[in-house]
């Protein structure tokens, strides 16, 4: 069953009047049991705003769907969270540069298309040529919740990572300080002296004649932290020239994003999402 907005107004005013005899606790009751969508988004939020022209739909629970734009697919989206699968080559927020084409930018692009007052909010970022999972939020107020309390909400954070050479140990534990410097570039001492704790676990995945493949967790998430790492034990990133890398046999950063487990920031339940690994990744290792 789906209605045309005609006229801006809060759902459950729209849905009071749309439902005929449907009384506030029926209504709700659809809110709550996930059977209300507004232009084929999940909202379960009595107050949600409507614009004239949307289409709310009333009925079965929506299948996931995955939604791609160019350089991203949308995996995962409600009234408070927005998931991508970023490829690698984009830029993930804009710079001070230029108005290059950012996945940041995309996204809103995408949802104010549907309701121009929506807001996607950066919560965190990859690096252009890190493909893989990326959350967004649309309040700003869990915005400022989820960066004031990243490593309490991210259950899992783990990355794919090819890496140069062969790791002959199966499993390690990386710890270090990590400092930045002018030069925009990381490094990491085993003393504090102002440094930020950074742990990364790494197991391996696979091992072929001139590369590794690393499943990678953070524990704590500091810039460039897996590249600095991976550098640290002598087996740099496939590609990363900036961080010791001889060669670019991927032609692209040998980095993925490929899980991102969390505590939804309104719901409180737990969500987890992966992508999986690049096809250059599984080349390199084919038989």
């Amino acid at each position: 069953m789906q209605f045309t907005v005609k006229a801006a107004a809060p759902l459950m005013d729209f849905l009071m009047q749309a439902l005929h005899g449907k009384s506030r606790t029926g209504v709700k009751s659809l809110l709550s049991k996930k059977l209300v969508t507004v232009d084929g988004e999940l909202i379960t939020r009595f107050d949600h705003p409507l614009s004239e022209g949307q289409v709310v739909g009333i009925g079965k629970k929506p299948q996931g769907k995955t939604t791609a734009l160019r350089g991203l697919k949308i995996i995962y989206e409600d009234e408070a969270v927005i998931v991508i699968d970023k490829e690698a080559g984009l830029l993930s927020v804009s710079t001070d540069l230029g108005k290059e084409r950012t996945a940041h930018g995309l996204v809103s692009a995408y949802v104010k298309r549907r309701n121009p007052k929506t807001k996607v909010l950066v919560v965190h970022r990859l690096d252009r040529d890190t493909s893989g999972i990326m959350m967004f939020v649309k309040d700003k107020d869990l915005q400022r919740h989820l960066r004031q309390n990243w490593q309490q909400s991210i259950e899992t954070r783990s990355y794919l990572v090819v890496v140069e050479g062969i790791v002959e140990k199966d499993s390690g534990t990386i710890e270090s300080f990590m400092h930045g410097t002018d030069s925009l570039r990381s490094y990491s001492s085993k003393r504090q002296e102002g440094g930020q704790k950074a742990v990364s676990r790494y197991k391996v995945l696979k091992r072929g004649k001139d590369h590794t493949l690393l499943e990678v967790e953070l524990e704590t998430g500091r810039k460039n932290q897996i590249r600095v790492h991976m550098q640290d034990i002598g087996h740099p990133v496939a590609g990363d020239s900036k961080y010791g890398a001889q060669g670019d046999k991927l032609g692209r950063l040998g980095l993925h994003a490929h899980v991102l487990a969390f505590t939804h920031p309104v719901t409180e339940k737990p969500m987890s999402f992966q992508s999986p690994a690049p096809a250059e990744f599984l080349k390199l290792f084919a038989p």
